[in-house]
């Protein structure tokens, strides 16, 4: 059990059945009255974000996520395969439990598989992965004004905005919580 007045960012616990994750909290104390704590946070099954207001004594279960690293394998339609490095055995994922960023993990990358409970709810990607560019449009000379970008296609299919030296071939390094070009990849 943990108490409001515990509360720290990450901190993951029960509420009406839903865990929850502390996004931001302050502890407020006014002249007059009690004190309470100001919360935001966050349901860490379907993503929403909630604002709310508790004594510093109500207590709650805390909830323990799993994070399991995985290794993805494939997906068919709409199911992903992903096997347990230590067991091999392989579990599918429906699509709508990956996130947007997922579009930055290819065959064979491992990722870490996030359940409580037993249930999984999502997938986590390696924060920077390297891809290949397989199409952009080649840059033009002199069309260097300042922070000029470009579409490109990774491997992956997905499409991020690159800067106008990137060749078709290169291979670069992508920061997934962003989906934004960082670096070429040496």
């Amino acid at each position: 059990m943990v108490s409001a007045g515990e509360f720290r960012n990450g901190l993951t616990f029960e509420l009406d059945g839903q865990v929850m994750q502390v996004v931001e909290f302050q502890h407020v104390k006014p002249g007059k009255g009690a004190a309470f704590v100001r919360t935001k946070l966050r349901n860490v099954v379907n993503g929403g974000v909630v604002e709310k207001t508790f004594s510093p004594t109500e207590r709650f279960p805390t909830a323990f996520i799993e994070r399991k690293e995985m290794q993805y394998l494939y997906n068919d339609e709409d199911l992903y395969y992903f096997m347990d490095n230590e067991t091999y055995e392989q579990i599918p994922i429906n699509k709508d439990k990956l996130d947007d960023n997922f579009k930055f993990v290819k065959e064979n990358e491992t990722v870490k598989v996030l359940s409580y409970k037993g249930n999984v709810f999502g997938v986590e990607p390696p924060l920077f992965v390297d891809l290949e560019v397989v199409d952009t449009e080649p840059g033009v000379r002199g069309d260097t004004a300042t922070n000029v970008t470009k579409p490109a296609t990774l491997e992956t299919g997905a499409v991020i905005k690159v800067p106008i030296f990137i060749n078709t071939g290169d291979v670069i390094r992508i920061d997934t919580r962003t989906g934004e070009y960082l670096e070429r990849a040496k």
